[in-house]
């Protein structure tokens, strides 16, 4: 990072209570607070220059303000910032992941009764694969979670998937619905040909065994496509 020319900050410390984010957070909630805040909570300190505060908020600036693109930041990309060690990049990286988590949990408790609920089901689990990984999500009669299972796994650009595994697995699971989900390592969720056909394949075997198939979806780091929202299921 270049040097900063700007006269040294007052500590956090010195700051009013009013103004300080943990005092701020005990007494006005979470919610009060900006993402530059809370993360100054993790870190502490910042650098004889910035305060923890300010620090976060070039950290955040630099990733335009998303707090995705910190979570897929490494450890000596955090570390190249002056006030930031290896133990506030992983303290800064496990909060990020356990905000994914977090939202993971959610989607769990509710109906899946949409493709944007299915790829946030699925985002956490691909969002940083190096392969393929296909998925099945099986629901009940009310579109609730019963199983998610991975069925099929492979190179940069194809995973093999059996038709008879996904059948299997929601008949032993006595789901009624099923979604099917795998992702694009590339970064472009656009489905293949390979996509399609197997798309068409899964709709009909579920009819066959009288299963819902209700959505595949192709998902990319951001950005997913569904089936069924473009009429073609």
């Amino acid at each position: 990072m270049p040097a900063l020319d700007a006269p040294r900050k007052r500590a956090i410390h010195e700051w009013s209570a009013d103004e300080r984010p943990r005092e701020k957070f005990m007494t006005d909630g979470g919610d009060s607070l900006q993402a530059a805040e809370l993360l100054a909570i993790l870190v502490g300190s910042g650098n004889a220059r910035e305060d923890a505060v300010t620090l976060m908020q070039r950290i955040l600036a630099d990733c335009k303000g998303s707090l995705r693109r910190l979570g897929r930041m490494s450890i000596p990309e955090l570390c190249a910032y002056n006030g930031i060690g290896p133990a506030k990049a992983v303290t800064i990286l496990a909060a990020c992941e356990l905000g994914v988590r977090h939202a993971a949990e959610e989607v769990d408790t509710e109906r899946l009764d949409t493709s944007e609920k299915i790829y946030r089901f699925f985002y956490p689990k691909l969002r940083h694969l190096a392969v393929e990984e296909a998925h099945v999500l099986l629901l009940n009669r009310n579109l609730r979670f019963v199983r998610s299972v991975m069925i099929g796994r492979g190179g940069i650009d194809s995973a093999s998937v059996d038709v008879r595994v996904v059948l299997r697995e929601a008949l032993v699971s006595n789901a009624v619905h099923v979604a099917f989900c795998h992702n694009h390592p590339s970064g472009s969720c656009r489905p293949s040909p390979q996509d399609d056909r197997l798309t068409a394949d899964l709709k009909r075997a579920c009819e066959a065994v009288r299963l819902i198939f209700i959505d595949h979806i192709v998902l990319a780091d951001g950005c997913y496509y569904s089936y069924a929202d473009e009429g073609r299921l």
